[in-house]
């Protein structure tokens, strides 16, 4: 039995799995695959306080389970299958097991979105749906495409200029949804050019990506490009991994919760970007498992 068990290790996670072992608390967490969740991925860790020079993702996320770890938590991979939310003692069924504790926090995020396009299964880490921090050295001096117009797109799209030839950026609206930090960036690049008002139609190849259909938003017409040996970044937004909460009324498939991270079920609480917000940034994520740990551990 544990006192608090929290499902996810992404900074939120791992801020509530610290703050739970700082008051006391046994701690369980579990995590999917690997610490850091979608951040641990990333080219570049920016706008956080007191980061390191040249953070990655990767540093990043080694220091959020070293962290974690030291403090005590017990950190397991395993792949939650089922949750009991209601009653006094909480259920967690893994594929390797059945864990039950007082309190649970629900701090496993969101998982990237698909554009569901012909030819994006199939190509799948065949130069389609590449990681930049990952995978961006194979593409130095060939061309890239970063799908996507965010702040997280645009960053990926800045961090691949440095290595590959070229960089398209290809976003669906007129403008890119970025902040001027990035965009001054993106317009000093010299390599980087952007397609607006145009989405990726489909992907063709076999072994690599030999040509891409981008569609005009504007009248509907195809353009093909035959660029063989290209990579393809998708960054079109994320769902909520809530599929498993059913005990739960959700908003647009994110989880609602009060100033204290509770959730409408008693000893049940949500932390980052799973739950309803304004800002989803490791910045908030960390303040949200802080407080729910915090009112999980009072409880």
């Amino acid at each position: 039995m544990y006192d608090i068990i929290i499902v996810g290790a992404g900074p939120a996670g791992i801020s509530a799995a610290v703050y739970a072992m700082s008051r006391g608390k046994k701690t369980l967490l579990l995590e999917r695959q690997a610490v850091g969740g979608i951040i641990g991925k990333v080219s570049t860790v920016t706008h956080y306080p007191a980061i390191v020079e040249n953070e990655t993702g990767a540093t990043f996320a080694a220091r959020l389970k070293a962290q974690a770890l030291a403090a005590g938590a017990e950190l397991v991979y395993e792949n939650v299958q089922s949750v009991k939310l209601s009653g006094d003692v909480k259920q967690v069924v893994t594929d390797k097991g059945i864990y039950e504790g007082k309190k649970l926090i629900l701090a496993n995020g969101t998982t990237p979105r698909k554009l569901g396009i012909p030819g994006e299964k199939e190509l799948a880490g065949k130069g389609m749906d590449m990681n930049a921090a990952a995978h961006g050295e194979q593409y130095r001096g060939r061309s890239v495409y970063v799908v996507g117009g965010a702040d997280g797109a645009v960053k990926e799209a800045i961090y691949l200029s440095k290595l590959a030839a070229k960089v398209t950026i290809i976003h669906f609206e007129e403008k890119l949804g970025t902040i001027p930090e990035f965009r001054r960036k993106v317009e000093a690049a010299p390599n980087i050019e952007v397609l607006l008002n145009a989405r990726l139609a489909a992907v063709y190849g076999e072994e690599q990506v030999e040509k891409l259909d981008i569609r005009d938003e504007r009248d509907g017409s195809i353009r093909t490009v035959e660029d063989s040996g290209c990579g393809i970044f998708v960054y079109a937004g994320a769902t909520p991994n809530t599929e498993m909460y059913t005990e739960l009324e959700l908003e647009d498939g994110y989880i609602p919760v009060n100033e204290k991270m509770e959730t409408g079920l008693p000893g049940v609480y949500a932390a980052g970007d799973i739950r309803v917000k304004q800002v989803r940034q490791v910045a908030t994520a960390v303040a949200d498992g802080a407080v729910a740990a915090i009112n999980a551990a009072m409880g």
